[in-house]
């Protein structure tokens, strides 16, 4: 019986640890995802990439020269991605956050589908199907999404869905007033 007691207690702690860390994940608190990234205080990697909506036309970081924006790296095949997307919209349309989109590793008919039914929070979305910029960026999941000051510096990053949470946590403070207010 006393053998039995070791094994069962071994069981109920990494139990009880799991039960911990997953309630954490959906709280928000915690993302193991939410890997550290080299390009805080750093330039943002430049890329030129078709727009998804106008190939005729080339997304650059550097045309958002003076301006503090959000990139946000996403494809159709994430379901974080679409649990977001009603969240970029809000901070596009009602705090005016400017957004640059990246559509990832996707189609770009399924691309054009999904922002024609659920809307359109970007500015411009560069179309990247085989990741010619997102390795530069260090993405390697998505949705990711960076905070680019007005000087072109990386000053945030988040990995994972941004909800009200990361906004006022992570966001919020880079924009003026009128951006951030709730």
């Amino acid at each position: 019986m006393n053998r039995a007691i070791v094994p069962l207690a071994g069981f109920l702690a990494l139990a009880g640890l799991f039960w911990f860390v997953l309630g954490k994940m959906n709280e928000g608190e915690y993302n193991p995802r939410d890997v550290p990234t080299q390009f805080i205080g750093r330039a943002a990697p430049e890329f030129a990439l078709p727009d998804l909506l106008d190939p005729s036309q080339t997304v650059r970081p550097s045309n958002m020269a003076g301006k503090v924006w959000l990139l946000n790296v996403w494809g159709t095949w994430c379901p974080e991605c679409w649990k977001e997307h009603e969240y970029l919209i809000h901070l596009a349309e009602r705090k005016q956050v400017p957004i640059i989109g990246i559509n990832w590793r996707d189609e770009a008919a399924e691309a054009k589908a999904m922002l024609a039914r659920m809307g359109n929070p970007f500015q411009q979305i560069a179309f990247d199907p085989n990741s010619n910029a997102v390795i530069d960026w260090g993405v390697y999941g998505a949705p990711e999404t960076f905070l680019i000051d007005a000087e072109g510096m990386v000053r945030e990053k988040h990995t994972g869905a941004v909800n009200s949470r990361v906004w006022e946590e992570k966001f919020k403070s880079y924009f003026s007033a009128d951006a951030s207010a709730s």
